[in-house]
């Protein structure tokens, strides 16, 4: 019994730490520069590659693409992000930093989804694979496999796992006036 209250208790603290870190990276920058921690990761993620297209942002941030819009329409509205046509091929659209969002990533903390995504990666894929079956395996015993997948700490007001219109303008608003 003592050795599945070990891995239990291990589990739990592993889980803990993941979530102290993604709290404790983003706190900083919210305060300071009015960004959520999903924010702050998908500026991180257009200054590794500049001119990407949703699609390929949303892979990028391992997350689905409603997730990944809402979070570069907040940083677009911000002033941190554009959006235009691709040079190469005017049916498709890029994003890239503004001089406002290459500011805000100076200041920025390193991202805690960051350094998880990296670390993820260096995992052989055998591992990946057994540890994405395992954490549904657990989320599906907890009831709660169903829950939307958004960015980590977005707030999903609006019940669809996105934010809703109102809670972005709120916040958007926020970040304007101060």
């Amino acid at each position: 019994m003592t050795d599945n209250r070990n891995a239990e208790a291990r589990v739990i603290d592993a889980l803990r730490r993941v979530v102290r870190a993604l709290r404790t990276s983003g706190g900083g920058a919210e305060r300071r520069l009015g960004l959520s921690t999903a924010q702050v990761f998908v500026l991180q993620q257009l200054a590794l590659k500049p001119e990407q297209s949703i699609s390929e942002l949303m892979h990028r941030t391992l997350t689905s693409q409603s997730s990944v819009s809402e979070v570069v329409a907040r940083l677009v509205a911000q002033g941190m992000v554009t959006r235009r046509r691709a040079s190469n091929d005017g049916r498709r659209a890029v994003l890239a930093l503004t001089a406002r969002g290459r500011s805000a990533l100076r200041s920025a903390p390193m991202s805690a989804q960051g350094r998880l995504i990296a670390g993820l990666k260096l995992l052989p894929p055998a591992h990946r694979g057994r540890l994405a079956i395992l954490l549904e395996k657990w989320l599906t015993a907890a009831g709660i496999l169903r829950t939307p997948a958004t960015m980590f700490f977005e707030d999903s007001l609006d019940g669809t796992g996105g934010v809703s219109r109102r809670a972005s303008a709120k916040r958007t608003a926020k970040s304007v006036t101060g």
